[in-house]
């Protein structure tokens, strides 16, 4: 039975291919990206094709024009599949073109296809299948439709007022919500490749997204305590971001530890999620109470985590884009200073240095997924 479902995938993609072909060129329709995005999302179950992966993004880089196309393409492929292979290397896909970074992608808003209610119909028993590709499909609808209302927004002169901050930071701990429910519902998802390899995007995400709200706290703390007059208001939507942090901490615990069962992290560097000070919680409260005396500055053991990074060649003597991959670590500093986002520092109290190692395979796009991520900062 399975053999006849790959045959007849096989039979689809190659005459979605010939289709597209005799379709005539027009600014939403380019016959031969249409063909690249049909094999770059096949049926075939038991890989991803990581090269035309690549030669999709090359064409959304190279262009601003190539971008309609490229979203007609993905989107009519999207909302005619009822196959979850098809739909869950369309969601890669489409977070990896996020990943380059191209500015009229980030400004699309909400994905231009609807997933929310994806039924996978060649299965009964599909249904976890159809659960990863719905949560997957939300986070990707919620981030897109966030980060476009932030790159719409006009270019602040001055800092951003605190509360616009503290508000910013509530939505990214709700997309990382989001992110953390992305993960296999079944003991027999583990063990499917296609699985893996979406794992490894979700992982890459996490870093990301949980790095982005461990910097924001950073900032939102130190502009809490600092600021003249110190709202209670701010000091009360910051306690709670604190409260949140600690519960997906929990969270994210959970998380690693399956993706750690699956084999997505390396074990042995896989990282430890530590607590917030309860005496950070504490000066929130005092100070949403009046009472609070006490100023960052006061602090003797005060440290600031700084993350760097460094080029390693991961294969061979010779040096070759493919091979050199930036390492990053930690390291810790003697002062608490806030940097913007091309040099990010993290507040902690804890000194750490560590690696954290993605068990990536090696032709991995480095939109998707990279060989060395960055540590999860500690509190």
């Amino acid at each position: 039975m399975k053999l006849w479902k790959r045959a007849v995938g096989i039979l689809k993609d190659k005459n979605s291919i010939h289709l597209a072909g005799l379709s005539r060129r027009t600014p939403y329709r380019n016959p031969h990206l249409e063909a690249i995005v049909i094999k770059a999302t096949s049926h075939d179950d038991s890989s991803v094709d990581y090269k035309n992966f690549q030669r999709v993004y090359q064409w959304a880089r190279t262009s601003p024009l190539y971008m309609k196309p490229l979203i007609w393409s993905l989107s009519t492929r999207m909302e005619k599949t009822r196959s979850w292979i098809v739909a869950l290397k369309g969601l890669m896909l489409i977070h990896g073109v996020f990943c380059c970074k191209i500015p009229a992608i980030q400004r699309i808003g909400r994905l231009p296809f609807d997933l929310s209610s994806f039924t996978d119909g060649h299965s009964s028993r599909a249904w976890g299948f159809n659960a990863f590709v719905r949560a997957y499909f939300a986070y990707l609808d919620k981030r897109s439709t966030f980060v476009s209302s932030e790159v719409l927004k006009p270019l602040p002169s001055t800092e951003a007022p605190l509360s616009e901050e503290l508000r910013r930071l509530v939505t990214w701990q709700s997309l990382f919500d989001l992110l953390l429910q992305v993960k296999p519902q079944t003991q027999n998802m583990i063990k499917v490749g296609l699985i893996f390899e979406a794992m490894i995007c979700i992982v890459t995400e996490v870093f990301e997204v949980y790095s982005r709200i461990c910097r924001g706290i950073a900032r939102v703390l130190l502009r809490v305590y600092n600021s003249p007059g110190k709202k209670v208001e701010e000091a009360r939507l910051a306690l709670g971001i604190l409260h949140k942090a600690t519960a997906q901490g929990d969270e994210l615990s959970l998380f690693f530890e399956l993706c750690s069962a699956m084999g997505v992290l390396n074990p042995t560097s896989c990282p430890t999620i530590e607590r917030i000070p309860e005496e950070d919680v504490k000066d929130l409260e005092r100070l949403i109470n009046g009472v609070s005396k006490r100023e960052i500055s006061d602090h003797d053991d005060s440290k600031a985590i700084v993350v760097i990074g460094e080029e390693h060649n991961l294969g061979g003597t010779e040096s070759h884009e493919s091979n050199n991959r930036k390492v990053w670590k930690t390291i810790v500093t003697d002062k608490w200073e806030i940097f913007d986002e091309q040099s990010p520092r993290l507040i902690t109290n804890n000194c750490v240095e560590n690696e954290v190692l993605i068990e990536a395979s090696s032709n991995m796009p480095s939109q998707l997924a990279f060989k060395f991520l960055p540590d999860l900062i500690s509190f």
